[in-house]
């Protein structure tokens, strides 16, 4: 059983109620249509890692050099092409009806055994389970997964027949226009020209494109829609192995056909209006093309896609165009923008390309209403499903680039999925909710031997909303968010044991903490530094939003706060964790985010967490961390007053510190695209340019004085 100490005097931990505003901005604006117009894409070649995509943050169309999805086997060995939306999911059948039971194991904590949905990644981890808990794993982590909706592409042949090859394509030159949101594409084949337009509705999950060709009017270029089953497999969503497993119904009304698509217990559709002149005819089960018959060397084409019947009437190409250019104008004219051109250090252009492709990828594949995994809509690592640890890499940034409604979007999903963490909480004997790692849409955990024991994800929900407190003090925040708010630390109170030999709360075990790499030691590991320091900041906060409120402080969660164990140390630097092995040096250094993505709390020292990212930067393996860890350390760094140390960790020369022409942070062959490095880049960067509460009185206080110049309006400062 667990016991609680004597409670201590009421500690009161005040936070600031009170909006803050951002640092000056520049006496001249930035030209902003300049600054991202210097930073709009070009291609001239065809890469598989560098595809482009159009959306609006619930939807996504990743294209090739034609601007249409024509070269789908090119871009397997790099980045996929794909259509993806927030609500295209899709379960394989479940005849054996595998359910989280049949792998739940149980773990000692602390006296109390606890169970945990335990399915091992590997086979080899699966060792002494029962073949249907094997199994059951398999089926569990895979469904639901999320859907490849479509592909749209050409059907391009030569005078003989030929299919066309992306090496036949001659002088391609294809530009996404940032500005607008227009995806432009220019080539020759065959000695003759084609141009294509590409964009995407901001308020439909609808495609348009207009294509100019003299290969229009000749048959030799065509508009093809495919649909496949879906693959349930690592990044791959899309199977053309299957087509007797699905069906799709069509119904064409003149220039419009309408498609129903049926995977087992799957239902969408897609509807599609073509130009006069080019008509529509279905080339095999799953595949339909338009092509024209009156000679016509322009089609213009608009496909939506949606969970129910498409009613209304589609949008023109330039209606669809136009709504574009309005979208993304004033994504573009509101929110922060940060400017470095004047600045001497030769790195400037770059990192200020990273920040604005950044602030593009991000609202086209973390902005949606249900949180992403790290490929966003870009392809399924983790069969798609939301990776609640990693919401904060998506998208705490937005809030700082006074872009907090892109944030509020998935807000709501946390508020639709909390009796799911409260069910989950309660079948471990816990109270409040706690936040599953890797889930489906509905709030479902997946089993795990790693995520089920994550818990760093449990005060995001709180950080979020006192992000968006900041940004609109009131009380309407407040009670908009205080449910999430106080649901959450209410578990972690209820989470950390009294230790009565100690005289302490510990957190764990069992637990895996940021850095995975002690998931083997999960039935032992306990007190991870980073996860400590954001216990304390989440109970904190939450009682000061008790204060706010009128309510009175809640004794239990400021008890736990103030008698949480402290980090532990080794050799005068912060361990990782605080049993054996203490700190391994590879993957993250989380140990770090304890001041750097978290503001000081009494746990922290920062002459210890000096030492700590010296330790680090001297002796890590770089090659196997993650994109989100050079932005930890940027930081970290900025708030230990190191600004020339913050930039040269942006610049890290590691493997996963890469970004694509197209934008994207690569990591490794099956992982070509890593959102959460984008949008830890985006909270680097606004906190070292705005600054943070307590930081110098100086302009961009995280960056150098010397070789730096950086002009930065509409943002605000971190906690």
């Amino acid at each position: 059983m667990r016991s609680a100490p004597p409670a201590p005097p009421l500690a009161v931990v005040t936070l600031a109620l009170l909006g803050v505003a951002a640092v000056s901005a520049p006496a001249r604006p930035i030209d902003r249509a300049a600054l991202v117009a210097r930073h709009r894409i070009v291609l001239t070649n065809a890469d598989p890692l560098t595809p482009l995509a159009v959306g609006n943050g619930n939807f996504a169309f990743t294209a090739d050099l034609t601007g249409l999805q024509t070269f789908e086997s090119f871009h397997q060995t790099g980045m996929p092409l794909s259509t993806q939306s927030d609500w295209g999911w899709h379960r394989f059948p479940n005849p054996e009806n595998f359910t989280l039971r049949d792998v739940l194991v149980n773990y000692d904590t602390h006296g109390r055994m606890v169970p945990y949905a335990d399915g091992p990644i590997d086979e080899e981890r699966g060792e002494g389970r029962t073949e249907r808990a094997k199994a059951a794993n398999r089926w569990l982590r895979a469904n639901p997964h999320r859907l490849d909706l479509g592909r749209l592409g050409f059907v391009l042949v030569h005078a003989d027949g030929r299919p066309a090859e992306i090496t036949d394509l001659a002088e391609p030159r294809q530009t996404l226009d940032l500005w607008t949101g227009v995806l432009q594409s220019r080539f020759q084949f065959d000695g003759q020209p084609v141009h294509v337009r590409t964009v995407c509705h901001p308020d439909r999950d609808a495609i348009a494109v207009r294509v100019e060709s003299p290969l229009l009017a000749d048959g030799r270029l065509q508009v093809r829609l495919a649909f496949p089953y879906a693959a349930g497999e690592w990044m791959r969503a899309a199977d053309w192995t299957k087509p007797e497993a699905h069906e799709t119904r069509f119904t064409a009304r003149g220039q419009r056909t309408d498609f129903e698509r049926i995977l087992d217990d799957t239902r969408y559709h897609v509807s599609a209006r073509a130009t006069k002149g080019f008509s529509v005819t279905r080339s095999s089960q799953h595949e339909f093309r338009w092509a024209g018959s009156g000679g016509a060397d322009a089609l213009e084409l608009v496909a939506e896609f949606s969970a129910s019947a498409i009613a209304r009437a589609l949008p023109s190409f330039e209606a669809t165009r136009a709504a574009s250019a309005r979208h993304w104008r004033k994504f573009w004219q509101s929110g922060g923008a940060i400017e470095l051109a004047g600045s001497t250090d030769p790195r400037w252009f770059e990192l200020e390309r990273r920040i604005v492709l950044s602030q593009f990828l991000t609202a086209l594949h973390s902005a949606g209403k249900v949180p992403p995994q790290e490929t966003g809509l870009g392809g399924n690592s983790w069969f798609g499903k939301p990776h609640l640890e990693m919401h904060w890499w998506h998208a705490a940034h937005f809030v700082l680039w006074e872009r907090e409604e892109l944030l509020e979007r998935s807000l709501g999903w946390y508020q639709d999925i909390l009796p799911a963490a409260q069910d989950l909480a309660r079948s471990q004997g816990y109270t409040g909710a706690r936040w599953p790692k890797m889930t489906d849409p509905a709030g479902a955990q997946s089993p795990s031997s790693i995520a089920v024991f994550l818990i760093w994800q449990q005060p995001h929900p709180i950080f979020f909303a006192e992000l968006l407190r900041r940004a609109h003090p009131g009380r309407a925040t407040l009670r908009r968010y205080s449910e999430l708010v106080f649901a959450s630390a209410e578990f972690m109170a209820d989470f950390a044991v009294w230790d009565r030999a100690g005289r302490r709360y510990v957190l764990g075990p069992p637990l895996v903490p940021a850095q995975e790499s002690y998931g083997k030691d999960r039935a032992r590991v306990f007190n991870p530094t980073y996860e400590l320091a954001y216990w304390e900041w989440g109970l904190d906060t939450a009682n000061a939003w008790r204060a706010a409120l009128g309510l009175p402080r809640n004794e239990k969660w400021d008890r736990v706060a103030r008698n949480l164990s402290k980090p532990p140390l080794r050799d005068g630097v912060y361990a990782a964790i605080e049993p054996p092995p203490y700190t391994l040096k590879h993957d993250h250094p989380s140990m770090l985010c304890a001041l750097g993505v978290l503001p000081p709390t009494s746990l922290i020292n920062a002459d210890i967490m000096r030492r700590t990212l010296e330790d680090v930067w001297q002796d890590w393996d770089w090659s196997s961390t993650w994109g989100w860890d050079y932005p930890v350390i940027a930081m970290t760094a900025a708030r230990l007053g190191q600004p020339e140390r913050a930039v040269d960790a942006l610049f890290l020369d590691t493997p996963k510190n890469r970004y694509l022409a197209n934008g994207h942070n690569y990591q490794r062959p099956n992982l070509p695209l890593y959102l959460p490095g984008n949008g830890g880049l985006l909270y680097a960067a606004a906190l070292m340019a705005a600054g943070w509460d307590g930081a110098p009185k100086r302009p961009a206080p995280g960056f150098p004085t010397r070789g730096w110049t950086v002009k930065h309006e509409g943002l605000r400062v971190a906690p």
